[in-house]
């Protein structure tokens, strides 16, 4: 503690020292308080800056890069194939009324022509698809085969098979016809009248269709020649449809061949040929002659002519049915010609009745594409009188 003189003003003497003290004590308060502020608040230090830490870096060599292996090819997957999204069903259209139904188409004549009766075909209009249709027997059977120039002199050297016959008597015999072409049925009539004399034949036929009151004419056959030991024996066979020129097939037995107005085909002639009209008749006499050839499984080969070729038919026997008839319920012989695999032909059905001296009751020609045309006996007028015969 410094002690001053308690004397009134201070001299001059005295007054300097104390200045000077004042001073120092007040530098040296100014210096701690600077210390202390450096201690708190981290200040820069007043001393000069330290010298910075020396840092040693050493370069190594670097390691070698290991050598990577390749890796196994990836497996190769094969895609599943995606499945289709289902579609989602059609909304149902709304309900329309239905249209009016069509009038019907007028009906066509000639339509009806072209779907000639069992067993007879008019010119050109063979059905242009094969057929497989099975067989009792299915053996091919020798096929007739046209004959060149040089040779349609010549004589056949391969006799037809032999059945015993025995032709059943003259009669008239009417038919009521149906027949479906395209979506339209037609309704008709037809007539055989087979007779038998002399040692002669002759079939005659036609077919009718109705329109309206009206019955016109759509087909005209005739099969004429002898009666042999074969049974039928045609000479002459023509067609004539309608609004379509007459063709005619000649059998010419002394010359041995077949020809035709229609073609230049020549076939050979060995005996027991039939037409397409005679064949039918031939059967009844086959089936007078030896009823039990009439059984199912079996079958007959017959050469048939048409109206510009011939071709073997293979006849198959089908079985024993009882149809309905004007005369009431009776069993028939029925009995198919079927085309073979290679042939561009219809199917033929008959059926033959054993109570009515094997005449054929009921007749049906089916088209490939399911047309066909049928006759059922409607009316039998049996033993023509001879006035009523064609020689």
């Amino acid at each position: 503690m410094i002690d001053f003189p308690h004397s009134g003003r201070p001299s001059k003497k005295h007054r300097a020292p104390r200045i000077v003290v004042v001073l120092v004590v007040t530098a040296f308060l100014h210096l701690l308080v600077f210390q202390w502020a450096e201690g708190r608040l981290g200040l820069p230090s007043l001393q000069g800056e330290q010298q910075a830490p020396v840092i040693t870096i050493a370069l190594n060599e670097a390691p070698p890069v290991p050598v990577a292996t390749p890796a196994p090819p990836p497996k190769k997957t094969i895609p599943k194939k995606p499945r289709p999204a289902r579609p989602k069903p059609p909304k149902p259209p709304a309900a329309s009324p239905p249209p009016p139904p069509e009038a019907a188409p007028a009906p066509n004549p000639d339509a009806l022509a072209q779907l000639a009766p069992a067993g007879m075909e008019a010119p050109g209009t063979s059905v242009e698809t094969p057929v497989v249709v099975a067989t009792p027997d299915t053996a091919d059977s020798a096929e007739p085969t046209p004959l060149s120039p040089a040779e349609s002199t010549a004589s056949a050297t391969t006799e037809a098979p032999q059945y015993p016959v025995a032709l059943p008597p003259s009669a008239q015999l009417d038919y009521d016809v149906i027949a479906l072409r395209g979506q339209q049925k037609w309704y008709g009539s037809g007539t055989f009248v087979w007779e038998s004399a002399g040692g002669r034949y002759s079939i005659t036929g036609e077919a009718n269709a109705s329109l309206l009151l009206i019955n016109l004419t759509v087909l005209q056959f005739r099969s004429e020649g002898l009666i042999s030991e074969q049974g039928v024996a045609p000479l002459l066979y023509s067609e004539k449809p309608r609004n379509k020129s007459q063709t005619n097939t000649h059998f010419q037995q002394e010359k041995r061949k077949i020809t035709f107005s229609a073609s230049e085909a020549v076939y050979p002639y060995q005996g027991g040929e039939q037409d397409r009209a005679s064949v039918m008749w031939q059967l009844a006499g086959i089936g007078r002659g030896d009823p039990g050839r009439f059984v199912p499984g079996a079958a007959f080969d017959i050469v048939v002519a048409g109206a510009r070729d011939a071709e073997t038919w293979r006849i198959g026997v089908i079985g024993e049915e009882e149809i309905e008839t004007p005369f009431g319920k009776m069993k028939a012989w029925h009995v198919r010609r079927a085309p073979r695999q290679k042939a561009y032909d219809q199917i033929i059905d008959i059926w033959l009745a054993p109570q009515q001296q094997w005449y054929p009751v009921r007749l049906r020609q089916t088209s490939t594409n399911g047309d066909y045309l049928e006759m059922s006996l409607s009316n039998l007028n049996a033993g023509i009188p001879p006035a009523t015969q064609t020689n």
